[in-house]
């Protein structure tokens, strides 16, 4: 079930319904009920699996938390990470490492051999299984003791409005909040439409209308001038931020109608002048997750300075093979990694190199298009043929005709109209031009939001697209 979809419509205020009529020690039966229906929807065998690991991972926290012996208490820890990257290797990494190793044998023995391209990926499995791996995790690290009830942690895996696509979010964060008895109005409703609507703006309207120009391009990348190439990276760097965010302002709004706060996951990364600051802007739940669980057990910096930078580049090329199983994603994460390497050394340095902040801010959209190309590239083979294009065909003549060819001028006009827009309400949020006026709360702010939820209906692709990570 996709929140751009009229089912989610009729499933939400029914389940907002019924949570608030029930007496508040059963309103967690109904979110469980309600989030298992909501990921049933995808595919009822998705289930069993999210049921399994929710199962191992509470078992094992348990035990951890009840053994005295340090052997024991590592022997469940291994048995939950196993089991969660387990079921991330079999279900998204299998079949690029066994054709992985089926292309070296071929490159040999100079044959044709292949098999299945891929695997159905069980939406949302590497947000909920980390999620759930965090938990075991920090009962290991002694910051909490297991949780009693199965229920109420299969509710913290299960949670529908992020499980999907994040944020991932800690236990200690969202557990005390659903044994809190929330009262229908304290219901920050003001708020959490005002995040819906956003949301559902950001993916419906830009994100899936540059997405018609984006995808044909990306899937023929040969045809195309290297202008034409760069300027699609750029509106891919538009329409990925927009589609994730976006996701991420709806579970939060949506969850805020059951009383329930999520965390933050993104602060106007497009903003930012750096790579070190992107990734403190950029999808913050993921970013922190592999900071305090993978980066800290690499060492962190707890070592050389030589292994630092290491361990930090590690991170990185880790975390772009998280988001997909193809090379392409590697070098993605490389890249992010050495550029935020040689940021780092810079800024070690006794006299670093300062741009001006619009210098520094151009620099980082240039080269955070250039990397996010690899992240959007269907292979190794078309990533290399844009890049070529990009140096050897950047012909900006060709441009207009170009992406004329995908669609008419309006429909571009309206896209180069859209990213003025996100980018000129970004600046406002970031700089609050336009929120120190003295009418902003009683007239501005409500006007501009019942103009956004009017505009999704004359400009929103109403196909129900997915959203771009459900895939990992």
């Amino acid at each position: 079930m996709l929140f751009n979809s009229l089912a989610f419509l009729l499933f939400l205020p029914l389940v907002f319904s019924v949570y608030w009529m029930v007496q508040h020690n059963w309103r967690w039966v109904v979110l469980l009920a309600a989030s298992y229906y909501f990921y049933f929807s995808y595919n009822p065998w998705f289930c069993l699996l999210l049921f399994g690991t929710t199962g191992i991972d509470y078992i094992a926290a348990r035990k951890i938390s009840a053994a005295i012996q340090q052997n024991s208490r590592k022997a469940w820890l291994l048995l939950s990470v196993f089991s969660n990257i387990g079921v991330l290797v079999v279900f998204k990494y299998s079949v690029f490492l066994l054709n992985t190793g089926i292309e070296v044998s071929n490159s040999l023995a100079h044959t044709q051999f292949n098999i299945l391209q891929h695997l159905i990926i069980p939406a949302g499995l590497s947000f909920y299984t980390f999620q759930s791996l965090s938990y075991t995790i920090d009962v290991y690290r002694n910051k909490y003791k297991a949780q009693d009830s199965f229920g109420f942690f299969s509710l913290y895996v299960s949670f529908f409005p992020h499980m999907v696509a994040g944020p991932v979010v800690r236990y200690n964060d969202l557990m005390p909040q659903f044994y809190e008895q929330h009262k229908l109005q304290s219901i920050q409703w003001a708020l959490a439409t005002r995040l819906c609507i956003w949301g559902f703006f950001k993916k419906m309207v830009i994100a899936d209308r540059l997405g018609e120009i984006v995808t044909p391009v990306f899937n023929h990348v040969d045809v195309y001038s290297g202008s034409t190439l760069l300027v699609t990276g750029f509106l891919f760097v538009v329409q990925v931020y927009c589609d994730f965010s976006g996701y991420s302002d709806i579970a939060t709004g949506v969850a805020k109608y059951f009383g329930i706060n999520l965390s933050l996951n993104w602060r106007r990364p497009l903003l930012s002048k750096s790579f070190i600051e992107f990734w403190q802007r950029n999808h913050i739940s993921i970013t922190t997750w592999f900071r305090d669980y993978l980066y800290i057990s690499l060492g962190g910096n707890r070592c050389s300075y030589k292994r630092w930078l290491l361990n930090i580049f590690l991170v990185f090329l880790i975390s772009g093979l998280w988001h997909g199983a193809n090379w392409t994603f590697v070098i993605w994460g490389a890249v992010h990694g050495l550029f935020y390497v040689i940021e780092l050394i810079n800024s070690k340095t006794k006299k670093p190199i300062q741009a001006p902040k619009f210098i520094g801010w151009l620099y980082l959209l240039l080269f955070h298009t250039l990397t996010l190309i690899a992240f959007r590239a269907l292979n190794i083979h078309d990533l290399g043929t844009i890049y070529y294009s990009i140096i050897h065909n950047f012909n900006p003549a060709e441009l207009i005709a170009e992406l004329k060819t995908l669609c008419d001028v309006f429909p571009l006009v309206i896209a180069a109209g859209l990213i003025l827009f996100l980018f000129a309400k970004e600046l406002n949020e970031e700089y609050a031009f336009i929120n120190r006026l003295k009418q902003y709360n009683t007239i501005i702010r409500p006007v501009f939001y019942i103009g956004l939820f009017l505009t999704i209906f004359l400009l929103g692709m109403f196909n129900a697209n997915e959203f771009i990570y459900f895939q990992f």
